[in-house]
């Protein structure tokens, strides 16, 4: 009966130590709850509630061009677009996406690559393409001696002709949207289609976008031409997607990798001022990367416009001149390599190029027939021999230099230095003075003057020795004119022309009468704007105004920048000196016996100017017929400006390759004496 008592007395006090660790464990968990809902509890919430944003871009017209009566050359065309921004999308997800958005639109499929869709059959055949890996390739796997992309490159290898052809039209178009979703960075706009967007296509994908996740509808702009090929490769072009060679440098400047960009002539030289700044809106996303929010940014700004010093009528007169004349030389005599011509028109006083033509004949490789191309940017970036154009430069590097005076005269006979052929005027020209011998167009008085600038001796049939320093004289005084040196101009690429590389005597003499170094058409036309206004070098430009935008299409900006005359140098010339050289100029054209006179009589406008003859060495096109021994051409050159009192207008012509043998076309004056006729007619005509 004890015992019995004794058993019964322990259970209730185990029952309390059971009961009692039990109320200790919830008393502790409950605290524990109590503090991490009052100690962490916001934290937590937050971490529940969790936002991410991101800033998405979109592009804004760039900026437009006018020409200097303010008439627009370059415009923008909105167009439709659709558009896609990774939103931190799986592989599957974009696919999808790109099937649904496929069956909504036509997708060019041209820039599909044989890699493109190994890659994508992969993706739709997954277990299909893990068969061609061999057991003991993924023995050697496991072993890690091969890697993930040594056993992917492996399947794209083996992946045969017939399997790709599994891959239908629909597919391709599948897979044409799917690479440009899968090739754009996290949160960067990608263009899924901006060319033939249709109103059906653009109404049915913004109804559907819901269905498509990324996708969006908006508006691009397409660079539109009014002047329609006019001046066209001057402009330069826009291109969607950075170049390679320059990714880094926009990368850094806040362009993204599918940008459009200014990618040559004034569109790349002015992209900062063009491009304008993109608009802006934060996309709001949930937990899930769901957006639920778009807040605007910046609604962004048109780029700004430029106005340029080209006058387009003008441009297109010039344009029409040159081709005129160019078909016509084609029928003459000696002109089987003749291609091409180009003209400059400055002002002189301001360094602005008022017009820039260049025309080539090329042959369509189609049709096989002759066409016109237009070739403006030769006007800088191609350079020739020109011939006696130079010799302004010439006298005025004598003055200087101390080789002649004013009034200097020379016996027009040629000059014959021992084992050489003999060197003279194109005629006997008799006894010259400076202006005389600019008038006449004498090589020989040229000649004299380089010898004494090189302080040699010259006596018939003998040696001739000069100081080879005199080439660096003359070619340091020929680029304070802009000759053989850079004009300065606005535009890309610009070509300062080839030095000879001998300094034997003879080059010497070659070298002033422009037979030796090699210029553009346009550092002629600043080389005689120099000489027009009165030894002031000008630098070249072609832009005269950038302009803020307007919304308006009737009016133009305000003026942000005015782009003022820059006056590069200034020419260590006497005033008397300018003045004999310019009245030399005003005798080639307006005296009989000038070398332009002919085709310059009764000219209203009273040019002056200088021709030039240079015989040169072809390098066309057609050169690789010839083997080492290209065949000899003329180059015919023409430097002018009018009036010849009170210059407004500077002019240089350049026919490369005019003629071969020695019937003398005159294509140089033939094409000036209509440029400047026009010119002057335009001018007295409204706009």
């Amino acid at each position: 009966m004890d015992k019995h008592k004794e058993k019964k007395s322990h259970l209730p006090f185990r029952l309390n130590v059971l009961f009692f660790t039990v109320f200790l464990l919830f008393s502790s968990l409950i605290l524990r709850l109590g503090f991490v809902q009052i100690v962490y509890g916001e934290n937590y919430k937050r971490a529940l509630d969790r936002k991410e944003d991101f800033t998405v871009t979109n592009p804004v017209p760039r900026g437009k061009m006018y020409d200097r009566n303010n008439r627009v050359i370059v415009d923008n065309l909105p167009r439709k677009a659709i558009v896609f921004t990774n939103e931190g999308f799986s592989q599957n997800d974009m696919l999808e996406t790109a099937k649904k958005l496929a069956k909504l639109i036509d997708k060019k499929t041209d820039k599909v690559t044989e890699r493109d869709k190994r890659d994508f059959w992969i993706l739709l055949n997954p277990e299909r393409a893990n068969t061609k890996i061999t057991k003991q390739e993924l023995k050697l796997f496991s072993d890690n001696k091969l890697t993930d992309n040594d056993l992917y490159r492996l399947k794209v290898e083996r992946i045969t002709p017939q399997e790709l052809q599994e891959l239908s039209k629909d597919d391709l178009e599948v897979l044409a949207i799917y690479r440009i979703f899968s090739s754009g960075y996290k949160f960067t706009t990608q263009m899924i289609k901006n060319e033939g967007v249709t109103d059906k296509e653009f109404a049915v994908v913004s109804e559907n976008l819901p269905e498509l996740p990324g996708v969006d509808t908006t508006t691009d702009w397409e660079r539109t031409y009014p002047f329609e090929n006019t001046l066209k490769t001057v402009l330069g072009n826009v291109d969607e997607g950075l170049p390679a060679d320059q990714i880094n440098y926009y990368l850094t400047r806040g362009y993204n990798r599918n940008d459009r960009v200014g990618k040559s002539q004034l569109e790349n030289q002015y992209e900062d001022v063009l491009r304008g700044i993109k608009s802006k809106v934060k996309n709001i996303t949930d937990k899930t990367g769901t957006v639920i929010e778009t807040l605007p940014i910046y609604k962004g700004k048109k780029g700004n416009d430029l106005v340029l010093s080209i006058d387009m009528d003008l441009q297109k007169a010039v344009d029409r001149i040159i081709e005129e004349e160019l078909w016509k030389l084609k029928r003459l005599p000696g002109t089987y390599l003749t291609d091409r011509a180009y003209v400059v028109l400055m002002n002189p006083h301001t360094g602005e190029v008022l017009a820039m033509s260049g025309k080539k004949i090329s042959r369509d490789k189609g049709t096989g027939k002759s066409i016109m191309e237009d070739d403006a940017l030769g006007t800088f970036t191609t350079t020739y021999n020109v011939g006696s154009t130079v010799k302004g430069a010439t006298i005025l590097t004598g003055y200087k230099t101390g080789a002649i005076s004013v009034g200097t005269i020379f016996d027009d006979a040629g000059i014959k230095i021992k084992d050489t052929p003999l060197k003279k005027s194109y005629e006997y020209l008799g006894t010259l003075n400076e202006i005389d011998a600019l008038k006449k167009s004498s090589n020989v008085y040229m000649f004299r003057t380089a010898i004494r600038i090189g302080n040699g001796h010259y006596e018939y049939d003998k040696p001739l020795r000069l100081d080879t320093d005199a080439f660096d004289t003359i070619r340091n005084s020929f680029a304070a004119f802009g000759l053989g040196s850079r004009t300065g101009i606005d535009l890309p690429n610009e070509q300062t022309g080839f030095k000879g590389g001998s300094r034997l005597p003879g080059y010497l003499l070659d070298l002033v009468i422009g037979q030796y170094d090699t210029y553009s058409t346009m550092q002629l036309a600043q080389y005689v704007s120099t000489i027009a206004n009165g030894g002031n070098r000008m630098q070249v430009h072609v832009v005269k105004q950038i302009r803020h935008p307007v919304d308006s299409k009737e009016s133009i900006g305000p003026v942000a920048r005015d782009i003022n005359p820059t006056v590069i140098n200034t020419i260590d010339a006497k005033r008397n000196w300018i003045y004999r050289v310019q009245a030399g100029f005003k005798k080639v054209m307006q005296e009989p016996g000038g070398t332009a006179y002919k085709y310059f009589t009764g000219a209203s406008y009273s040019p002056a100017g200088k021709t030039g003859t240079a015989e040169a060495f072809y390098d066309g096109p057609l050169r690789s017929r010839y083997g080492k021994e290209p065949p000899p051409v003329m180059n015919l050159s023409l430097v002018s400006y009018a009036p010849s009192s009170n210059p407004e207008v500077a002019m240089a012509v350049l026919v490369p390759w005019a003629f071969q043998g020695k019937e003398d076309n005159k294509a140089n004056l033939k094409i000036g004496r209509r440029v400047l006729d026009t010119y002057f007619q335009m001018k007295r005509k409204p706009s």
